[in-house]
């Protein structure tokens, strides 16, 4: 187990930060009406899994855990018969509650379901229980004992067993070291469905946090290490959901528009200090990762759609694709000549070999996207430089 957030963020050359006071949560009989914490198990169209999945929760928990403990079952806009099961689950168990929002989203589930609660430590996991329920009490007992702010289920660290497929392996681990470089993070993972929090914390992050569906687990945890709050890591066995409602190629372009947020508009707020200026090296690491990492998604897909809509249709779609989970200012400064160099190495590639094949039209874009990296640097410095000079003149003329 391993925690993060007790010194400054990897790279800020910021000193670190005075931890906040917490008291031990005083201790209650297992059956007391207040509960000590409120886990919630936010769902979407989840008829199958969600008796069995609570069930089994509660049974647990009232077998094993010393705490007394809600459920609230946090359905955000069901259209199947999950609504019926949760309001029948929360009149049998005395235990479990549930809340309906009219609007999708398991960010804003959590955001819901977390604000309504007067519990002092707030938990979630996923309906599957793809995480072993064994690890739940590892999990909030630093909060209850004043430990830590946040407690994280990890599959990445040592200790953890993880049983899933190659795909999501690789885009877990893609997505961890993306994070890692792009925003100077130190925690394992972000994404296992198997967190818990202080309301304390929860109630200075909660109005911090924008995203409302699947990247909210990772903004969190992004202010809260920024704000130098405690993240302790639990490793936890887990065992993939081959029936996951996650649709993979929106959710990890989403998460991209995401972390690019986060990357240029840290929040400025008393709760986070403001970021320091990072060296070139960094920031040369953190360009050059970017750019790797647009040249992989442009890729990906113009070879998916390829095969359906021709190449240069295939290409524009992708750039575009691309473009809107990248920074406005990607957008408005380089899209075009990212447009105008991959579309005509394309055309220039079957001027001059009119068969070529499609691992060679993915090489020629390769290299087209390298050219695009290196002109879209000066061009991004040169708007900052510009965004930076209004704001200079905005300040000068309030004065």
């Amino acid at each position: 187990m391993t925690e993060t957030g007790l010194d400054a963020s990897p790279g800020t050359g910021r000193p670190p930060l005075p931890g906040p006071r917490r008291t031990p949560i005083p201790a209650l009989p297992a059956h007391h009406p207040d509960p000590v914490i409120d886990i919630v198990v936010p769902v979407f169209n989840e008829e199958a899994d969600l008796e069995p999945g609570v069930r089994r929760l509660h049974a647990h928990l009232r077998a094993t855990f010393p705490y007394p403990f809600r459920i609230t079952v946090a359905d955000n806009a069901s259209t199947d018969d999950t609504p019926r099961i949760a309001a029948r689950l929360a009149d049998e168990l005395p235990e479990a509650r549930w809340l309906r929002l009219t609007e999708k989203g398991r960010g804003r589930a959590l955001r819901t379901a977390w604000s309504r609660s007067d519990a002092p430590v707030l938990a979630y996991l996923d309906v599957d229980l793809s995480t072993e329920l064994t690890a739940l009490l590892p999990l909030v007992a630093p909060l209850v004992s004043g430990h830590s702010d946040i407690a994280i289920g990890t599959r990445l660290a040592p200790g953890a067993r993880v049983v899933r497929g190659p795909k999501r392996e690789v885009v877990s681990r893609c997505y961890n070291v993306i994070l890692r470089t792009a925003l100077g993070v130190g925690f394992s993972d972000a994404q296992c469905g198997f967190k818990a929090v202080r309301r304390e914390a929860a109630e200075r992050l909660l109005p911090l946090v924008r995203d409302p569906e699947w990247f909210f687990d990772t903004e969190l945890l992004v202010l809260a290490e920024r704000a130098g709050l405690r993240i302790h890591e639990v490793p936890v066995d887990w065992v993939d959901d081959p029936d996951s409602r996650v649709d993979l190629l929106p959710t990890a372009l989403a998460d991209l528009r995401g972390i690019a947020r986060i990357a240029r508009r840290p929040a400025r707020t008393a709760l986070l200090p403001a970021p320091a200026v990072l060296p070139p090296a960094t920031r040369a690491r953190r360009f050059a990762a970017a750019a790797a990492l647009a040249a992989l998604a442009h890729l990906l897909l113009y070879a998916a759609l390829r095969p359906a809509t021709g190449a240069q249709s295939a290409n524009a779609l992708a750039v575009l694709v691309c473009a809107l989970a990248g920074p406005a200012a990607h957008r408005r400064l380089t899209l075009p000549v990212a447009l105008l160099l991959t579309g005509g190495t394309l055309a220039a590639l079957h001027h001059a070999a009119p068969s070529a094949a499609h691992r060679t039209e993915l090489a020629a874009l390769a290299a087209a996207d390298l050219a695009v990296a290196l002109l879209r640097s000066p061009f991004l410095r040169t708007g900052a430089a510009r965004a930076a000079s209004r704001r200079r003149r905005t300040g000068a003329a309030a004065r």
